[in-house]
């Protein structure tokens, strides 16, 4: 999937991107057009084309990815944030690889 998904290309480093945090499972990184002070991507590093596309084996990867919003939200000076993954192109989905958007930082009820 890396020739055509924007994510595989950041997640092999063959695009740049500001990341945030990483694991073994994921990697976040900043929003290139953000809708928050804070919008970061939660991106697991195999690729899953949306929720729908998600194995029963990879259960896990939907709680690591919660996890990993709990822990960002730990260098936040207010814990409110939320947590959004856009599943499907008539649900505003843009990028074909399961990724949740971490948004923090603003009056979050207007998002």
């Amino acid at each position: 999937m890396i020739n055509t998904c924007v994510f595989c290309k950041i997640i092999a480093r063959i695009l740049p991107a500001s990341v945030i945090a990483e694991n073994d499972q994921l990697i976040v990184i900043k929003d290139i057009h953000p809708k928050a002070p804070v919008h970061y991507l939660i991106i697991p590093k195999v690729h899953v084309a949306d929720i729908n596309g998600l194995s029963e084996v990879q259960k896990d990867l939907a709680g690591s990815m919660l996890l990993m919003a709990k822990k960002l939200a730990e260098d936040l000076p207010e814990p409110a944030f939320k947590f959004l993954i856009n599943n499907g192109a008539q649900a505003g989905q843009m990028v074909f690889h399961l990724h949740a958007h971490f948004l923090a930082g603003a009056r979050l009820s207007e998002f």
